[in-house]
């Protein structure tokens, strides 16, 4: 009976344990008591489920609430907001810092081998020490961490004389709870280790709030007391960042922001800055922003309330130049021309390039020019750059009112809307082909009776032709091709030694551009007269079918200023 009574026991307990397992246990199907439990079926969870267990957790990235922060410290003009966007609060401690001084809480492992052997992971304790077996108590508060090492040595060599060796190493600094507080965007306390740097903080709670909070004034306070004050322009300009070493508990505080200075224009790092006090010079927001070599001036707009107040000064001034709160400074470029730079091209034995006073005009530079036996002075060409920008401004505004008018004609049946569709869909592609060509700004000059009275502009380049003795026949015909001059030939006598018109050539009408830049649109009977030089080009244009509609009478009109602009004939 007794034994039946303590088997009955028995199992009773084993029913009761098995009764009281952990869910862990019992839902992960590993054997309980020598019995494996059979594989329950299970239900396939939603795609937005995420299936969990205790010894397995899955972590779901979540965003961190400091992202929005970190956005707008990107996008803000303040210097400095853009040091806090999320680098610093990612990485952690360095593994070894030389100067950090021992705490407690600190782990530091030690290891002796030799005639002694010992391993272990020992904690700096409330009273600064670790305890080590046979050698007892050894002080490292305040130790450095380079020093960690002779220090253990050397008390570990009182007891043991010879035959043991000493490794220390800091093992983990002790994790501390900073708190953040003042104008930062996300005031609280926050986790680390005391060897993690006051940028670690901040960048924790969002970075200092660029419309309010101080990038100069930023204190480190413990129990009441300031142990450090941080200007972060110091380490942004200079590289310079006192290494101040956080306890549990300290408290970072940022200040509220001083006065305001807006910088654009010709500067390195054109921002919103910082500066304590009712003034500033003009000489130290300069060394802020780092004008650019080319600024001169300054341009100091004052803020004076509903009256608005522009000062204009050289850079030379800027020492004796006071800014306030809120003033706007531009650097700007205020450089008179001296000189300016001609480019001769084509026939001539003349140098390339002139130099020349500012104020010179085209006879000044054609009076130097040594021309050859095969130079068609006569026919000399002027290519500018403001005219170039002015032709390709022209050309683009033409071009836009093209594409409008392709995208919102009107049909009124279906058929009418599928040709009207078709027909811009070509519009739109000759579009973008005519935007890929670049006017050459050329200035007709050889025919004008003030030619050598024009004033000259830096950068113009001066052409000279070169009697070749050959037309020029391009365009819509079969060949396109030089063809020698011949004063018995017409327009027409050119196309049929270039092969003839395309079928898409607009015969009754062809653009003859002369040597000299100038001109002509020969149609009808006027192909048939004979006022072609040598030099001249022939361009056949394409025929454009207007059925009548104004859009086509645009395009044909973009087609001329193409080819008269930049001497491209584009096709259809």
């Amino acid at each position: 009976m007794k034994i039946l009574s303590s088997l009955f026991m028995a199992c009773a307990l084993v029913a009761a344990s098995f009764a009281s397992a952990p869910a862990s246990a019992q839902d992960s199907g590993l054997p309980l008591f020598g019995f494996e439990r059979p594989q329950q079926e299970t239900t396939p969870t939603a795609p937005t489920e995420v299936p969990t267990t205790q010894d397995e957790p899955v972590i779901v990235p979540v965003e961190a609430p400091q992202a929005a922060d970190y956005a707008a410290n990107e996008a803000s003009r303040v210097f400095g907001s853009q040091l806090f966007t999320g680098a610093f609060a990612r990485e952690a401690a360095a593994d070894f810092n030389a100067d950090y001084a021992i705490n407690v809480g600190d782990t530091v492992n030690v290891r002796l081998w030799g005639g002694y052997n010992y391993e272990s992971a020992l904690t700096v304790d409330a009273q600064g020490n670790i305890f080590l077996p046979n050698v007892g108590p050894i002080r490292l508060l305040g130790v450095r961490n380079a020093d960690l090492q002779p220090v253990v040595e050397q008390a570990v060599s009182g007891t043991f004389r010879s035959n043991v060796q000493v490794y220390a190493a800091l093992a983990e600094a002790q994790p501390v709870r900073v708190f953040v507080g003042g104008f930062v965007n996300r005031p609280g306390a926050y986790a680390g280790t005391s060897m993690d740097s006051v940028l670690h903080y901040l960048d924790q709670a969002g970075g200092v709030d660029p419309e309010r909070g101080s990038f100069l004034e930023i204190e480190i306070k413990r129990g009441g007391m300031t142990r450090a004050r941080i200007n972060l322009y110091d380490f942004l300009l200079y590289g310079n960042l006192p290494q101040v070493q956080l306890g549990n508990g300290d408290v970072i505080f940022v200040a509220p922001r001083n006065s305001m200075v807006d910088v654009t224009g010709m500067a390195e790092n054109p921002n919103i800055f910082e500066f304590i006090g009712p003034e500033i010079s003009l000489s130290q927001i300069a060394e802020y922003a780092r004008p650019k070599p080319g600024a001169t001036h300054v341009r100091v707009t004052r803020n004076t309330g509903t009256i608005r107040n522009v000062d204009y000064y050289p850079l030379g001034e800027a020492p004796a130049i006071a800014l306030g709160n809120g003033d706007q400074v531009a650097f700007t470029a205020d450089k008179r021309p001296g000189t300016i730079t001609v480019r001769v091209e084509g026939e001539h034995d003349s140098p390339q390039e002139f130099v020349l006073p500012y104020g010179s005009r085209m006879g000044d530079v054609l009076s130097l020019i040594q021309y050859t036996e095969r130079s068609a002075y006569w026919n000399v060409q002027l290519f500018r750059v403001s005219v170039k920008e002015r032709q390709a401004e022209a050309l683009e505004t033409s071009l836009l009112a093209l594409e409008k008018a392709a995208l919102t004609g009107r049909s009124g049946t279906a058929e009418e809307a599928r040709l009207r569709a078709e027909e811009a869909e070509l519009l739109l592609q000759f579009v973008e082909r005519a935007r890929e060509v670049e006017p050459k700004g050329r200035v007709l000059i050889a025919k004008s009776d003030a030619r050598d009275d024009l004033l000259l502009e830096n950068g113009d380049i001066i052409y000279i032709p070169a009697r070749d003795g050959l037309v020029l026949v391009n365009g819509e015909v079969m060949f396109p091709n030089a063809i020698a001059y011949n004063d018995s030939y017409d327009v027409d006598d050119y196309v049929r030694q270039a092969g003839g018109y395309t079928n898409k050539a607009s015969a009754r009408r062809v653009i003859i551009a002369h040597q000299d830049g100038s001109f002509t649109i020969a149609e009808g009977k006027a192909k048939r007269a004979r006022y072609i030089n040598a030099g001249d080009e022939i361009m056949v244009m394409p025929e454009v079918d207007s059925k009548g509609r104004q859009i086509f009478k645009e395009l044909t009109q973009i087609l001329y200023q193409v080819a008269v602009s930049a001497g491209v004939v584009l096709g259809l």
